[in-house]
């Protein structure tokens, strides 16, 4: 019997998870097709029902229903719980139990670069939604969260979450500072640079071979990675947090090991086109 799988979300045609997810079903011959649907916010009640009677055995959420699906759901796991958004459902014995995966996925990405645990000093630029994810999947590990945004009290909100949730985290002033010397990772997830446009300002004194990330991953090297780079620093962008969102929302629905390479050599090649 052939399972179904999706992802929801307005905008939706940009999203490379179904060349990731078919991909995966092909390498290992499973009988399985994973599609994307556009689905309006005042439409998600009834797509969230009608996903479940044509039975579909889970489905992805993106943008702007993250948050918006949990009055839909039955249950939700403690990553979803604890970032307060869904990105993963699955439809268990009738039940429809919502995870998230963001956290977990770029915390999965991170560990291919760097060791976390306590003593480590990782700076955050952001405090939306992405951020949140992020910090609320790190902090567990007790490193020491420096929270930057462009609005403080959106920053303070965040800081006090994490810190709710027993991890370390304290408030650093917007733009250049004594950070850029003591940071073991620095973590861009705004959306500043999807255009190309210039960071608003620069890591100049940075400490080189600190480890920098940006999770947008088109363009594949954003203005901020590559003054990184001529700084000396190691760069990743944005695409190992969407195969291991994708690799942990798989493993969760199917309860067994992805195909990771495959699904990572497909999305390599669809970003390769676009």
């Amino acid at each position: 019997m052939v399972k179904h799988f999706a992802v929801i979300g307005c905008p939706i045609a940009h999203s490379l998870s179904p060349v990731m997810h078919n991909a995966g079903y092909k390498a290992l011959d499973l009988a399985a097709d994973y599609q994307k649907f556009q689905v309006s916010p005042e439409d998600l009640g009834e797509a969230v029902l009608g996903l479940k009677a044509l039975g579909f055995s889970g489905w992805n959420v993106t943008v702007p229903h993250k948050e918006a699906i949990l009055p839909f759901l039955d249950e939700l796991t403690e990553e979803a719980r604890r970032a307060g958004a869904v990105n993963t459902v699955k439809v268990h014995k009738g039940r429809l139990i919502g995870h998230n995966t963001d956290g977990s996925g770029f915390v999965r990405s991170l560990q291919e670069h760097m060791e976390l645990g306590e003593g480590k000093k990782i700076v955050l630029l952001g405090a939306g939604g992405a951020a949140k994810g992020i910090a609320m999947a790190l902090a567990p590990f007790g490193v020491l969260l420096c929270i930057m945004n462009r609005t403080p009290e959106r920053g303070a909100e965040l800081v006090e979450k994490i810190r709710e949730w027993g991890g370390q985290a304290r408030q650093e002033v917007w733009g250049r500072g004594e950070w850029l010397t003591q940071a073991d990772c620095v973590i861009q997830t705004t959306s500043l640079g999807l255009k190309k446009e210039d960071y608003p300002f620069s890591l100049e004194g940075i400490h080189p071979g600190t480890l920098v990330v940006d999770i947008i991953f088109n363009p594949w090297e954003t203005p901020f990675l590559q003054s990184a780079k001529v700084l000396g620093c190691k760069i990743v962008n944005g695409m190992d947090m969407l195969l291991y969102q994708g690799v942990n929302a798989w493993e969760f629905w199917l309860e067994d090991k992805a195909p990771v390479e495959s699904m990572r050599k497909a999305l390599h090649q669809a970003l390769a086109q676009v």
